[in-house]
């Protein structure tokens, strides 16, 4: 596990975002980083793993590792997959807790709120519903 929190992973990523000067880079960056995501197991394309409310398919699998949640998700679109992959950093292989109180305000700090289509944030918030779902059962 990682000894960064998940506050932490997601100051770090708005830090990495100020680089780029336009949106254009910012999306290509978050299309590159989609494309590092491991690979996700036919199997585990399942209707239970699909997150309902995205408009490209999606699918996300969750097991606990220890103390931890350990997540993995992919998406047939390449936007959407870099947004797992931004989830994935500030999310993954944490403990319940650490994701139940970290809220997202990446989604504003990145300026992600306002540059993604209403159909990408949809899906957006989609996945991080699950993502606290997740921490909330596996915390109690």
């Amino acid at each position: 596990m990682t000894t960064m929190t998940a506050e932490q992973a997601q100051q770090e990523l708005v830090e990495e975002f100020d680089m780029f000067d336009n949106w254009m880079d910012r999306y290509q960056y978050i299309i590159d980083l989609g494309k590092q995501l491991p690979t996700f197991p036919d199997e585990w394309k399942t209707e239970e793993r699909k997150i309902q409310g995205c408009q490209s398919n999606v699918w996300m699998h969750h097991q606990r590792d220890g103390d931890s949640l350990h997540f993995q998700a992919i998406s047939d679109a390449a936007i959407v997959s870099g947004l797992i992959a931004v989830l994935m950093r500030i999310y993954n292989d944490r403990r319940p807790q650490d994701i139940r109180d970290t809220s997202p305000h990446f989604l504003t700090d990145l300026g992600l709120d306002k540059h993604l289509s209403p159909t990408r944030s949809n899906g957006l918030h989609s996945m991080l519903e699950r993502i606290y779902r997740v921490a909330e059962q596996e915390a109690a």
